[in-house]
């Protein structure tokens, strides 16, 4: 069934019926609810251009993915981070637009997706401290919203993001009252902002305890499991090596388990694990007790609070930037114990 077609069965016009679809206010309720239902009825629903065109909006929201030799972007991680998105898009009649693109290609991806008028907003993933794309945003006037924060970024914008400072000040805490004081931290790319948050709170709970950090205990890279254990392994190996570690991936800290376990040791008795983002669809922390002790985060329901975050920003755009800190909660699960003598 067409709008044509449509119309005809309710003895309305074409452009009355456009209207109460698309959610105009000069309609009136009653004939807004009459449309509805029978175009439910009919399993008619308004084409997405030509709902655009009445709207003046794309209805969707734009993703760049920048391909490189990171594999941050693909990972259990992010694919729970869309699902949060992705239902609150769908739940308000937007697509979400995904564009894949080179590394040296994602600023004028952007340009590319204003110039086509195929999004009505965008987000912005994994930001650096130093975030060039911010500065994009504002010149080419398009709502955006940060998963993340930009230490280095002094004009207000919108962002969600969680306290990852405050994490890893406590997850490290929480080992230096087991008694650990080589603590290893295995953290990500610290270029991203979040990873430079992360470390913060590290070496903050070491200077608190008078503890001197040891730059042989700290790696970063991407999150990968092979990462994780390759990096365990070789502090493992060395003469003096770490009683606890600190990951910032659940992914990561598989892989440190493994190295612990290729080292002849236990989890949990003979080394200590702490870890990040155990709250994963498809990558879960055990069932009744958790597998390892770990700062808690829901990445779908962030997904879900900052997708809410953006359209209430595309609906009113003077309206000043939304932000909102998420905090972690400390799960202790099997992966630690106290520090043996």
């Amino acid at each position: 069934m067409n709008l044509k077609e449509l119309a005809e069965l309710l003895g309305l016009s074409q452009t009355t019926v456009s209207r109460a679809l698309n959610g105009y206010p000069e309609v009136s309720e009653a004939t807004r609810t009459r449309v509805q239902r029978l175009a439910q009825a009919h399993n008619y629903s308004p084409n997405a251009r030509a709902k655009g065109l009445a709207t003046g909006r794309a209805h969707a929201i734009g993703h760049v993915i920048p391909i490189s030799g990171s594999h941050e972007m693909v990972n259990p991680v992010f694919g729970d981070f869309i699902s949060g998105v992705g239902e609150v898009y769908a739940r308000e009649g937007y697509d979400l637009m995904m564009s894949v693109v080179p590394s040296d290609d994602e600023l004028p991806a952007y340009r590319d997706m204003l110039a086509r008028s195929s999004v009505d907003g965008v987000v912005l993933h994994a930001p650096m401290m130093d975030e060039p794309r911010i500065a994009l945003m504002r010149e080419l006037g398009l709502p955006f919203i940060v998963h993340g924060r930009a230490s280095n970024e002094a004009k207000p914008y919108a962002w969600l993001d969680v306290n990852n400072k405050s994490a890893f000040l406590r997850a490290s805490d929480f080992l230096l009252d087991l008694g650990h004081r080589r603590i290893a931290l295995i953290n990500g790319d610290e270029s991203k902002d979040f990873a430079h948050r992360r470390r913060e709170g590290y070496l903050e709970a070491l200077a608190a305890r008078g503890l001197t950090p040891e730059p042989a205990l700290m790696r970063s890279s991407e999150m990968t499991e092979v990462f994780g254990y390759q990096s365990a392994r070789d502090m493992l190996a060395g003469a003096n090596p770490p009683s606890a570690f600190l990951a910032a991936s659940m992914i990561t800290a598989i892989g440190i388990r493994r190295a612990i376990e290729d080292a002849g040791l236990r989890m949990g008795r003979d080394i200590s694990v702490v870890t990040f983002d155990d709250d994963l669809s498809y990558l879960k922390n055990g069932s009744d007790v958790p597998i390892f002790t770990a700062c808690r985060s829901s990445v779908r329901s962030a997904g879900v609070q900052l997708a809410e975050m953006l359209l209430r920003q595309i609906a009113d755009p003077s309206a000043p930037p939304e932000t909102r800190l998420l905090e972690v909660e400390l799960i202790a699960g099997r992966s630690t114990g106290p520090v043996r003598v």
